[in-house]
């Protein structure tokens, strides 16, 4: 492995950035037809990894899987973790992946992410820039390469977010005996020691947490 290890130093990351438009997705299902059914309208393409060839690799794909210790992002003031006590946030909702190598070519590795991303009471703004990594780890063992990466949010007024990342990854590899099962590729925001803790027990808050929720409407008096 030890040429692996010298050969991920020209590991390289590359990316596309797309905010997700809920309001526009959700009324059409997977096939592109409307809500009631029509297959008339026009459909959205939503964003998504280009389909790699369907020839056999040499090998598996490389494991890729968000750490848990740095999945969510919850900032807090104060000395207790409550709602108002919220400033901004952040989950790493899903990971998608697809793989390519042929004999002893480098691999390929194609990843989609989904962040959900929100504001709470002590958010200072509308604008914010959370950072996350990409590390691909020989399996179960040593770090090979990280990196890590900006995603400017404008959240426009609103309490949440939601932003998809497409990031190309290329392992290279020692020789035709080592697959893409080798290797580990974890995702994970940049957090804080404290951060780390409150995740570790298993606290959580919503990307909206703190949020004002809308009143009921009042009773209609009663006639006499």
């Amino acid at each position: 492995m030890r040429r692996v290890l010298t050969a991920l130093a020209a590991l390289t990351i590359a990316a596309a950035v797309a905010p997700i438009a809920h309001a526009q997705t959700q009324s059409r299902d997977r096939t592109g037809q409307q809500a009631d059914g029509s297959a008339n309208a026009p459909t959205e393409r939503r964003t998504r990894i280009a389909p790699l060839s369907r020839r056999a690799n040499a090998g598996p794909c490389p494991y890729v899987k968000i750490l848990y210790d740095a999945a969510r992002y919850v900032e807090l003031t104060g000395d207790r973790a409550v709602a108002s006590n919220v400033g901004y946030t952040g989950e790493i909702e899903g990971i998608s992946s697809d793989c390519r190598y042929r004999e002893d070519d480098p691999i390929a590795l194609d990843l989609n992410i989904l962040f959900n991303l929100g504001r709470g009471p002590q958010a200072s703004g509308d604008q914010r820039s959370y950072r996350y990594w990409i590390a691909v780890t020989e399996r179960n063992k040593a770090v090979l390469a990280k990196q890590y990466f900006d995603i400017p949010v404008n959240f426009g007024g609103q309490a949440t977010t939601s932003v998809q990342e497409e990031r190309s990854i290329v392992i290279p590899r020692a020789n035709l005996e080592t697959s893409g099962g080798n290797f580990e590729v974890l995702v994970g925001f940049d957090v804080t020691p404290e951060m780390v803790e409150f995740n570790r027990t298993g606290s959580r808050f919503r990307v909206n947490a703190g949020t004002t929720q809308a009143a009921p409407a009042a009773a209609p008096a009663p006639s006499e």
